[in-house]
């Protein structure tokens, strides 16, 4: 296989470009105060960090405080799945030795969990429609590869109106199948994107494995992406719970709302979904798992000995100082938007991870990671002089039990796609078939001056 390579008609350093990016700098600045004068919410928030009330969801709740006259009290992090708290869900199906991914997106598309025969008739018709329509990864991914592979999922979701001869029927009996389509066949358009990756851009060896029927998704996932298909139950299994704590997270999330945007507009189901995959890639989103991990490699190259307490702080403020890491002087994968005092996510994954942990001969690192847990508040405290609540959010976590799964860095974010769709088709559904749901427009306050268009001759 020869290296992919493209080829660019002209680079952006040239003279013209950068004199248009440099007149751009000069005439496009809006002044801060603007926005604060203008009573304009940024980001969507109020001024107190929770979000702006933009609609109604019976899909997912996501809870890290109360408010009390006026004042946001800090509670433990509560996740909740249709009305059931996700620690429950887990523990229920984890008890009886089962996956649980599917019986969850059950429960999110339709709202109720599933009889033992629903959950059976469910789970075969997902293995029916797992495998990609024919042609689909030769024309689709193999022909055009991307270096990022959240890229080629979004592009392929969209190639995939041209295999649906009803892409354009908004019924909900068309889109429910759609829906069931697109969450089934997730992890192979992520495994087979990142055969194409590997080939193309990293100079090694193609191999496609297809979808393999009576395998749950997890179980689907690790064989494609391994090149001897080859992984144990207990691995299976915790990559089962990551997905089922990563399958939603209330309507308000970024990719979660980006969908519902377009949702709102009936545009086909396919567009909606490739913009929510398009948000969830960014660092700000779902591209800060990473991120989490590309900041405990430091710690661990930097930490000589990992039961250091006083070394680990040191390090932490040395990051946190922009002294290490990325520059950017961030503890990633610790504080969140709405938790507080706990993201129940991390909780679960912590103690879940343990048992692969010490079966792998990793707990050494699963220490370090929840030494870097407890430490990164005083250590915050130290160098910003602030007193804040700080929690580990499910990134600090995740990127730990990827690394002993062996899925590389590059599946981080599309690994997280891939449960996401879940979470993406029922917000879709919701948006478009729930009465009363208008077009989303927000609005925006013009500030740019008044002025008479100039001739030509008198520029």
């Amino acid at each position: 296989m020869q290296e992919y390579s493209s080829v660019h008609s002209s680079e952006p350093s040239e003279p013209l470009v950068r004199s248009l990016c440099q007149e751009y700098r000069e005439l496009n600045h809006i002044h801060p105060e603007l926005y604060v004068n203008s009573g304009v919410k940024r980001g969507l928030r109020n001024a107190d960090g929770s979000g702006v009330m933009a609609g109604l969801t019976q899909i997912g709740s996501v809870q890290g405080y109360y408010m009390m006259d006026g004042e946001r009290i800090p509670s433990p992090g509560k996740l909740i799945y249709r009305g059931i708290d996700v620690e429950e869900l887990i523990r229920g199906f984890v008890s009886e030795g089962r996956f649980g991914f599917e019986e969850t997106a059950f429960l999110l598309l339709l709202g109720k969990l599933p009889t033992a025969e629903e959950l059976t008739q469910f789970q075969e018709l997902l293995g029916r429609m797992r495998p990609l329509p024919r042609m689909f990864t030769e024309d689709m991914i193999l022909k055009a590869p991307s270096d990022n592979v959240m890229n080629k999922i979004a592009r392929s979701v969209l190639a995939l109106y041209s295999y649906d001869d009803r892409a354009e029927e908004m019924t909900l009996e068309n889109e429910m199948r759609e829906a069931i389509a697109l969450i089934a066949r997730a992890p192979m358009i992520v495994a087979h994107a990142y055969a194409a990756k590997r080939c193309y851009f990293d100079g090694q060896s193609l191999y496609l494995h297809q979808a393999q029927p009576g395998m749950s998704t997890a179980e689907n996932f690790l064989y494609a992406v391994r090149q001897d298909n080859h992984f144990t139950d207990s691995e299976a299994k915790l990559l089962d719970l990551c997905l089922v704590l990563h399958a939603e997270h209330g309507g308000g999330n970024n990719s979660a709302f980006a969908c519902r945007v377009l949702s709102s507009s009936h545009t086909d189901f396919y567009s909606c979904i490739a913009g929510a995959v398009g948000s969830l890639k960014g660092a700000r989103h779902g591209g800060a798992n990473i991120r989490a991990k590309q900041m405990l490699d430091v710690v661990r190259s930097e930490v000589k000995d990992w039961k250091d307490d006083d070394e680990i702080r040191h390090v932490l403020g040395r990051i946190l100082n922009k002294e290490l890491g990325d520059g950017s002087g961030l503890l990633y994968g610790m504080g969140h938007a709405i938790y507080t005092m706990s993201d129940p996510r991390a909780v679960m994954l912590k103690q879940f991870a343990r048992t692969l942990a010490e079966e792998k001969g990793m707990a050494d690192g699963l220490d370090l990671v929840e030494s870097v847990e407890r430490l990164a508040p005083e250590a915050f405290r130290q160098v910003t002089g602030k007193d804040k609540l700080l929690c580990a959010n499910v990134d600090l976590y995740s990127g730990f039990v990827y690394q002993m799964l062996d899925i590389p860095e590059e599946l981080y974010t599309p690994l997280f796609a891939t449960a996401r769709m879940v979470g993406w088709c029922a917000h879709h559904l919701e948006e478009v078939y729930s009465p009363g749901n208008k077009i989303i427009r927000p609005a925006y306050k013009a500030v740019a001056p008044r002025r008479a268009f100039v001739p030509m001759a008198e520029r």
